[in-house]
């Protein structure tokens, strides 16, 4: 009895909690830790108490300038925690569920998420860099507004998050690699089983292999891709791309990059994977496929970049261009499906992990983004 009149005391406590979160103000500022507070649960909310949060591309992005935001930012978009407390009219979650944070949580209600698309849905809080309803469950002392970057603000040591955003998996992942299935790793796996649907026996080349590179190639070589042609500029991260399942491996500077896959792939790959998202790697995509082939666009660009394509010889080779948006993934069903190929021991996401650090540290290790190579920091709480 004691425990159930506990359990009821968690999921409907009314007050705020104060949170240590990394801030960001706009262009030419640098971000910050700074308290705040975060409101309790409401209807339809979970409040998460967080473990760990990814560095990811592209939390540099909005401090770079190439996504401008008008307002103040709670940075962090990658992680995992612990359900601290729920709204009472949620049923399905409870204090010390494990959960994944989806930076691009559907709302349910409009045509995309009627057809099973979730992905593609058009009122995700991820718009609003808030709750579905537009606003936003933090405030800080100076009284200046602050909203949660793709409604889900990760980089503190709470958040507010609708329902769909908190995605339930076992405890037994360790909270680093919860954190990275909710970004690079659903994205990259994704991109292979979802949007591209690459078959056993096909052939790919990877170009870039940071964090969802590497997810790309994981996934791969889990789908039995026979052949898979790993390529950038480090050789550091070449010898990791390797150890993921990369056949071969190609030097990004390569003047003569497009001929040697083609060389080694007999003629073009079944599938070209961009994982970077600069303007000159996604022009390049198509010169590397077979007739037939389709170029995958997944990594992230600045959002007014333009590439140039070839649409002659798109269409006399029957190529196809697919865009890949969080890697078509459906969380509530693909992060416990990726949770769950973990702990069977097929996909060694622990080797994606690197250095884990602290909140203070995370502003200086997203500003190393810019020339960091190896594996993923994570910040632990």
């Amino acid at each position: 009895m004691e425990g159930n009149i506990f359990m009821t005391d968690i999921r409907t406590e009314s007050t705020s909690v104060t949170s240590r979160a990394l801030l960001f103000d706009g262009v030419d500022t640098k971000p910050y830790v700074k308290e705040l507070s975060v409101r309790a649960p409401g209807a339809g909310e979970v409040l998460v108490k967080m473990t760990a949060t990814g560095v990811c591309h592209s939390d540099l992005h909005v401090i770079n300038g190439d996504w401008p935001y008008p307002y103040r930012l709670m940075l962090g978009h990658e992680g995992a925690g612990i359900v601290e407390s729920v709204g009472a009219d949620v049923s399905d979650l409870a204090p010390g569920d494990q959960v994944v944070l989806s930076w691009f949580a559907p709302c349910m209600n409009c045509p995309s998420c009627h057809e099973g698309k979730s992905w593609l849905c058009q009122g995700s809080g991820a718009f609003v860099d808030g709750l579905p309803d537009g606003t936003t469950p933090l405030a800080a002392d100076d009284g200046k507004e602050v909203r949660p970057y793709l409604g889900v603000g990760a980089f503190s040591e709470y958040t507010l998050v609708p329902r769909p955003a908190a995605v339930k998996i076992p405890n037994a992942v360790p909270p680093e690699v919860a954190a990275l299935i909710g970004c690079s790793i659903a994205t990259g796996v994704g991109a292979v089983g979802n949007t591209a649907d690459v078959r056993a026996g096909q052939t790919a080349v990877v170009v870039g292999c940071g964090g969802v590179g590497q997810a790309l190639i994981m996934g791969l070589k889990l789908v039995g891709a026979r052949q898979i042609i790993a390529v950038d500029l480090s050789d550091d991260r070449l010898d990791i791309a390797r150890g993921f399942g990369a056949t071969d491996v190609l030097k990004g500077d390569d003047p003569d990059l497009a001929k040697k896959i083609k060389d080694l792939s007999g003629g073009g790959t079944d599938f070209a994977f961009d994982a970077i998202g600069l303007t000159s790697t996604s022009a390049a995509l198509t010169g590397y496929l077979k007739q037939g082939g389709a170029a995958v666009y997944v990594g992230m660009p600045p959002r007014d970049a333009e590439a140039t394509i070839r649409p002659w010889e798109i269409i006399v080779t029957g190529q196809r261009i697919l865009g890949c948006n969080y890697g078509s993934t459906r969380p509530a069903v693909d992060f416990p499906k990726i949770a769950e190929l973990y702990l069977a021991g097929l996909l060694p996401l622990d080797e994606m992990v690197g250095e884990r650090i602290g909140l203070d540290a995370a502003a200086e290790a997203i500003e190393d983004l810019k020339s960091s190579i190896g594996r993923r920091k994570i910040v632990v709480y």
